[in-house]
């Protein structure tokens, strides 16, 4: 009996989008980073953001039925507080983490 010959794909030679953490998605997708700002800044402004309190009443009020796909459940109130609030309120966020580093 002859053996079949296995057929492997290419190994991709991009990183993906999931080599990068969720919550350096979830900040780039709204604005608040740039893509390219390291992953450990990137999660010391997630922190502040997750500390600020217009976005923990959001996330308290957020609904815990939807659920947003990609995003682990640690990060899930912050994302969907982020998703709901308007380019006005995100834009006063952005002012707001830009005073607290300097």
């Amino acid at each position: 009996m002859k053996q079949r010959k296995q057929y492997r794909p290419a190994p991709p030679t991009h990183l993906s989008a999931l080599a990068v953490p969720s919550y350096h998605r979830i900040l780039v997708k709204h604005g608040l980073i740039e893509k390219t700002l390291s992953i450990p800044d990137a999660y010391r402004v997630f922190l502040q953001v997750g500390a600020d309190p217009e976005v923990q009443k959001l996330s308290r009020k957020a609904e815990r039925g939807r659920k947003m796909k990609h995003v682990p459940a640690l990060y899930l109130a912050t994302a969907m507080a982020l998703q709901g609030m308007t380019k006005k309120e995100l834009e006063a966020l952005k002012l707001r983490m830009e005073e607290k580093r300097v």
